[in-house]
């Protein structure tokens, strides 16, 4: 559904304006109704509302007598924002929000299928250099056999 990057600008308000390939996307998908969270690469995630609801679940059927489960449960539910957007297409981050991702006024959407990442753009030129691929015996075994 959602694919590509896309370098955009935090108003001075702190909103962000969807690019309009994606804004009717989002009406029929959600309405326009997201929620955005934390992610541990110190970027935001966007979903879609009912894309959002039953990752929310899972993550609150997890036990939380685990610490490592206790702290992702923290951390993608305790920053999770239900968000609108409004009819100019625009989106309104929490300065809590931007605060956690550090983002400056220059920021990048970047697709992931069912949902967005939103990084300040030096963050992630930084993520890019750092993930250029893999070296010998670092493949994951998630991806033994897949081809593109």
């Amino acid at each position: 559904m959602f694919r590509g990057v896309v370098q955009l600008n935090l108003d001075s308000k702190g909103r962000l304006a969807v690019p309009s390939r994606y804004r009717d996307a989002l009406q029929v998908r959600c309405a326009g109704r997201l929620v955005i969270t934390a992610d541990f690469d110190k970027c935001l995630l966007i979903y879609p509302l009912p894309d959002w609801e039953p990752i929310q679940q899972k993550l609150m059927a997890l036990s939380s007598l685990n610490p490592r489960i206790r702290d992702l449960q923290r951390r993608l539910i305790g920053y999770a924002e239900d968000i609108d957007m409004d009819a100019a297409g625009r989106l309104l981050i929490s300065l809590a929000l931007r605060e956690f991702a550090t983002l400056g006024k220059n920021v990048v959407l970047v697709g992931q299928g069912n949902k967005f990442e939103l990084w300040d753009k030096e963050k992630w030129e930084q993520a890019l250099e750092r993930g250029s691929g893999f070296g010998d015996g670092d493949l994951p075994p998630e991806l033994e056999g897949f081809s593109l």
